[in-house]
């Protein structure tokens, strides 16, 4: 199993990112998939989920009308669109293999920052 994430970086309060998340090593289609974050000297918080179908995805409170989590299961790629980012959201972001409550997470990316900031 890999997951390679990817659209990191900085951007200013109110801006956006699209995180990336490149799977392989496993039948995508099948399978729940999951954004949680870590931000510095916090425990893991989770953010997204989303399953095989993209029939039913799921959001934290915190993050629920901003960010909007999608997924191409032929090009075995899983999304996260950032809006309106605050301060608050910065953190290593990590895709992760499975859904809490589903089977559970098992897998993770080496994930990808991001930094909010004036």
């Amino acid at each position: 199993v890999q997951l390679v994430e990817s659209g990191g970086g900085m951007v200013q309060p109110g801006g956006s990112l699209r995180l990336s998340c490149a799977a392989s090593g496993f039948t995508f289609s099948s399978i729940d998939m999951s954004w949680i974050r870590q931000a510095p000297g916090e425990g893991p918080e989770w953010v997204s989920s989303i399953n095989p179908g993209a029939t039913g995805t799921y959001y934290a409170d915190s993050v629920k009308g901003r960010f909007t989590i999608s997924r191409d299961n032929v090009k075995n790629t899983l999304y996260l669109q950032m809006n309106s980012l605050t301060p608050e959201d910065t953190a290593l972001y990590y895709c992760v293999k499975g859904r809490i409550g589903v089977g559970g997470l098992d897998y993770w990316g080496q994930g990808t920052q991001v930094t909010v900031s004036a």
